[in-house]
C-alpha cells in the first residue's frame, strides 16, 4: 500500500526541481583551483537509487561506504548505483546496481521519479539519480566488490539541521571548505551530498 508520504513525494518530483540552487549548497569553495561544475556538458551517464523502506514506523533509506580498491571516490559514502551500459536505461542502471551492491532485488522496487542530473568534472560522470521504494523493510547483502559497508539513515533524522555541517580541509594543496552531512558518523560530502541537498529541499516542502 503506498503511503501518503511516498504519494505527495512522487506528486513533488513531477514539478520543477530545486536543481543547481540545491548542488550549489554543498560545492567545495573556494572554486578557483577546481573545474566548476559545468550542469551543460555530458559525460559519462551514471545512475544512483535514494532507495526508500519503512523500519519502526519512520522511511528510511541506504548509503554505501565504497571500499579502498575502487576507481574513484576510495572510501567514501555513496548511493547504490554505477555506471549505464551500453544499450541500458538510465533507471534500469539505477535498479541494476543497486541489486549487485546491496542485494535488493528490482522486482520489489518501485520507482517513482528522478531528480536533477548534473556533470561530475573530477570523474567525468554524469550523475542520473532516482528515487524509489519497497513496501518493507529488505534484506541487504553485499555482492559488489565496490562496497565495504551498507548503512541507512531515518528521513527524521535526516531532516535535522545539524546533519549539515562544513569543514575545512585541504583539496591538492589548497585550503577549503567543504560542506558535507553527517549521517551515521560518517562525513558524506561531494556529488552524494549534491544529490541529497535536492532530496532534502524536496522534502521540507512535503513533510
Amino acid at each position: 500500500m503506498e503511503s501518503l508520504f511516498i504519494k505527495n513525494l512522487s506528486n513533488r518530483l513531477s514539478k520543477d526541481l530545486p536543481g543547481k540552487s540545491a548542488h550549489d549548497t554543498m560545492m567545495v569553495t573556494p572554486r578557483l583551483p577546481f573545474p566548476k561544475i559545468n550542469l551543460v556538458k555530458k559525460g559519462i551517464p551514471a545512475s544512483v537509487l535514494i532507495l526508500l523502506f519503512p523500519k519502526n514506523n519512520q522511511w528510511h533509506f541506504f548509503l554505501t561506504k565504497r571500499t579502498n580498491t575502487v576507481n574513484h571516490h576510495k572510501g567514501q559514502i555513496s548511493l547504490p548505483g554505477g555506471v549505464v551500459e551500453t544499450g541500458e536505461s538510465l533507471e534500469g542502471a539505477a535498479l541494476r546496481e543497486t541489486h549487485e551492491e546491496i542485494g535488493v532485488d528490482k522486482k520489489n522496487i518501485h520507482l517513482i521519479g528522478s531528480l536533477s542530473s548534473f556533470y561530475i568534472p573530477v570523474s567525468g560522470f554524469e550523475m542520473f539519480p532516482f528515487i524509489g521504494w519497497v513496501k518493507t523493510e529488505p534484506e541487504t547483502s553485499i555482492h559488489d566488490k565496490e562496497v565495504d559497508r551498507i548503512f541507512s539513515s531515518s528521513i527524521p533524522e535526516f531532516m535535522l539541521d545539524k546533519t549539515q555541517k562544513t569543514k575545512k580541509d585541504t583539496l591538492k594543496g589548497f585550503p577549503v571548505n567543504i560542506p558535507y552531512f553527517d549521517m551515521s558518523g560518517e562525513t558524506v560530502w561531494g556529488a552524494t551530498s549534491m544529490i541529497l541537498a535536492e532530496f532534502k529541499l524536496i522534502l521540507k516542502e512535503i513533510l
